[in-house]
C-alpha cells in the first residue's frame, strides 16, 4: 500500500505503476480496492491500475475529525486524488457506489478522460435497499456497531438483505474480513462511516446531480448486470441514453458485484472500450 495526504486525511492505495494509460478504481460501501483484484489481474499488463481505499467504512486509517465525508465530499476526494497524483486522461472505473457520477455532476472533470459505470447507484436509487439498514442503524445508539457484528458472521454476510443480494457467488471470507474489520473494531472508522451515512441527500438533489452529470460528453461505458436485484438494469439502460457519448454492455449471470461474479467479461469490456476510444 502507498499513501497520499488529501484534505480529509490519509488515503491508502495500490498502484501497478508504469507509463501506461491510468485507470482509477472506485469501490462501494464498506469495501476496499480488493473488490477489483480479478479485473486488475486481467488488465495490469497493458494498463496502469490504481486502487484507492475510499473512506466508506473499509478504510484502515481514520480521516481527520473535521473531514467532509458527505456524499459530495467523498466524491470530491476522487478529483483531489487525481490532482495529487498529477494524473491526466484518467479512466474512472466504478462499481456499487455512485461517486463517479457525483464527481462529474458537481466537480472538475478536466483530468477525467473516460468513465466506466458498472452496476452502481444511479438517479434516486440512493441508498439502495440493502444499505438502508446500515443507514438507519446510525439513528440508534450502538446501532452501527451491532450491524458490523452481524456482518462479522457468515449468515449475516450472505443474507438476502445484506451482501447476499450483491453477488451470486460468495465473496471469499478472507476478503470480506478485510472489508468489514476496520468498522468492526475501530470506533474512529465507525465515526467516519456514520458521517457518510448521515449525508443522504433529498431525492430532488440526486436527480439534479444526475441531470448535471449528463453534461459529461467524453466516452462512457455502462456495464450492467442483467440479473441485478439492487441496481436495476433499467437504470443502466437509462444511463446509456442519458450520456451523449455512451455505450451499453449487458452482463449476464451476475448481480451487482460484477468484479466478483464476471471479472473476465468485465475486464474484456473495459479493454475493448479503452482500445476503441483511445484509437479515436
Amino acid at each position: 500500500m502507498v499513501q497520499v495526504e488529501l484534505s480529509a486525511g490519509t488515503i491508502e492505495y495500490e498502484d501497478t505503476g508504469g507509463d501506461k494509460p491510468a485507470l482509477v478504481f472506485i469501490h462501494g460501501l464498506i469495501m476496499d480496492g480488493t473488490l477489483w483484484r480479478h479485473v486488475v489481474d486481467q488488465l495490469r499488463d497493458e494498463l496502469r491500475c490504481i486502487l484507492p481505499t475510499w473512506p466508506l467504512g473499509g478504510h484502515r486509517i481514520p480521516m481527520n475529525p473535521d473531514a467532509d465525508l458527505s456524499l459530495v465530499g467523498v466524491a470530491g476526494l476522487i478529483g483531489e486524488f487525481l490532482g495529487k497524483l498529477d494524473l491526466h486522461d484518467v479512466t474512472l472505473v466504478q462499481n456499487d457506489w455512485g461517486g463517479a457520477q457525483i464527481l462529474i455532476g458537481t466537480g472538475d472533470t478536466e483530468r477525467v478522460g473516460r468513465v466506466v459505470l458498472t452496476s452502481c447507484e444511479a438517479f434516486d436509487n440512493y441508498p439502495p435497499w440493502p444499505a438502508k439498514i446500515i443507514v438507519a442503524s446510525r439513528l440508534v445508539p450502538g446501532g452501527l456497531r451491532a450491524v458490523m457484528a452481524v456482518l462479522d458472521t457468515r449468515l449475516g454476510r450472505r443474507s438476502p438483505v445484506t451482501w447476499g443480494s450483491m453477488s451470486k457467488r460468495p465473496v471469499p471470507t478472507a476478503v470480506m474480513d478485510e472489508w468489514f474489520r476496520p468498522a468492526t473494531v475501530d470506533r474512529s472508522i465507525r465515526r467516519d462511516l456514520e458521517k457518510y451515512l448521515g449525508s443522504v441527500p433529498k431525492r430532488a438533489r440526486m436527480l439534479e446531480i444526475a441531470n448535471r452529470s449528463a453534461q459529461f460528453t467524453k466516452p462512457v461505458l455502462i456495464a450492467w448486470a442483467t440479473e441485478d436485484r439492487v441496481m436495476p438494469i433499467a437504470h443502466g439502460r437509462r444511463l446509456a441514453k442519458l450520456f451523449p457519448n455512451a455505450r451499453l454492455v449487458e452482463i449476464a449471470d451476475s448481480y451487482t458485484l460484477i468484479p466478483e461474479d464476471q471479472p473476465k467479461l468485465l475486464a474484456g469490456a473495459i479493454g475493448d472500450f479503452l482500445g476503441d476510444t483511445r484509437a479515436r
